[in-house]
């Protein structure tokens, strides 16, 4: 028989361990991708040991949070999210050709990723104020749905395809475990294929020019040069890597973009094909984990904000490992705990502080 179990639960060391080990992972090649006879600890390492020890200040302290005040404050604020995206679209620092930060001095933050951060709490937060019985209809979708369209527009104008699409993957997984109709799901993907012609000629043509390169197209020294360079580390890399700091792809600055989206071509051009799959094998264990505790929860509610918090770090790692193989197209999505960049380390490490938070003396189902 199945009964309700309310328990104070403990601090789960294992997967912050787990993390630790990722982050200190991360950092290494981090250190390693920017390293140099002249400079040996760049100004990417120190922001990034900075972004790391903030980061579990960050997840120590939000794990002590009860968790329904996280729920009810990040729907207020991902409506305050949505002004600030509106802010960086006019005065936003530009880089790279695309105007999605805000200078806060030391660093640039970028507050798409808040947007990843606070839309579970906003869907959770908004379907408990409707009914509390978990059995909703299709219109007590449609205002999600309209401010999930809004975020992901603002986005796709700074131009941030990539957090685009985590953000919409994000929210369609998320909605689906609320119970959305399949229905929508057919018809959505009915209108993307119908509408795909239309939107191609929406796409920037760095962009249509990376779903050509995914389908086979371009030349290998020019429009295939990225992927084909983190094919090659990849693959030089072999069974044990050629050691730490020895990579030539990377040393040799073949290899474009090491230090952030690409960071995994490093990893497997230095540590070779097993020291990548025991990387691999530490993020299964940590999604895992986290997935057999959510399940326990005995709440809707509690599941439904954790998962949402969940999803779009797993996304992340499929995508981000899923583009530099070759099997997706590059859209510039960052290897959660690995890739250089503070402002998706402090997201990853608030998401899963909450969801600590949700586990910590919360009623669970036990058999």
């Amino acid at each position: 028989m199945v009964t309700l179990r309310r328990t104070v639960g403990s601090f789960d060391i294992i997967s912050f361990t787990i993390m630790l080990i990722l982050c200190g992972i991360g950092l290494s090649f981090v250190w390693s991708a920017t390293y140099t006879l002249e400079i040996p600890y760049s100004l990417f390492f120190k922001k990034q040991t900075f972004g790391i020890i903030s980061g579990i200040t960050l997840y120590l302290a939000i794990s002590t949070i009860d968790f329904r005040n996280l729920m009810r404050q990040g729907y207020f604020l991902y409506f305050c999210t949505i002004i600030i995206l509106l802010f960086t679209l006019i005065k936003g620092s530009i880089g790279m050709g695309a105007q999605r930060w805000i200078n806060l001095g030391i660093i640039k933050f970028q507050p798409s990723e808040l947007t990843k951060l606070f839309l579970p709490a906003f869907i959770t937060y908004y379907l408990f104020t409707q009914q509390e019985n978990f059995m909703y209809k299709f219109k007590d979708f449609i205002f999600i749905l309209g401010a999930l369209f809004i975020s992901a527009l603002l986005i796709l104008k700074q131009p941030d395809l990539g957090t685009a699409l985590i953000l919409l993957i994000s929210g369609a997984i998320t909605l689906w475990l609320a119970g959305i109709s399949r229905t929508f799901f057919l018809c959505i993907g009915l209108a993307g294929i119908i509408g795909a012609p239309i939107m191609w000629h929406f796409l920037k043509p760095y962009q249509r020019q990376r779903v050509t390169v995914f389908l086979g197209q371009g030349d290998a020294h020019k429009e295939r040069y990225q992927i084909e360079q983190a094919k090659i580390a990849i693959g030089s890399g072999g069974l044990t890597g050629k050691g730490f700091l020895q990579g030539t792809q990377n040393k040799l600055l073949f290899l474009p973009e090491s230090r952030t989206d690409f960071i995994f071509a490093v990893v497997c051009e230095e540590i070779g094909f097993l020291g990548a799959l025991i990387i691999l094998s530490c993020y299964l264990f940590l999604f895992l984990r986290f997935i057999t505790a959510i399940n326990r929860l005995a709440s809707p509610f509690s599941q439904l904000f954790a998962y949402g918090l969940l999803i779009h770090v797993m996304v992340s790692t499929l995508v981000n490992i899923g583009m530099v193989i070759g099997i997706l197209p590059i859209v510039g999505i960052p290897l959660p705990f690995m890739s250089y960049g503070i402002s998706n380390l402090w997201i990853t490490f608030v998401s899963l502080g909450a969801i600590q938070s949700i586990l910590k003396g919360r009623a669970y189902l036990v058999e």
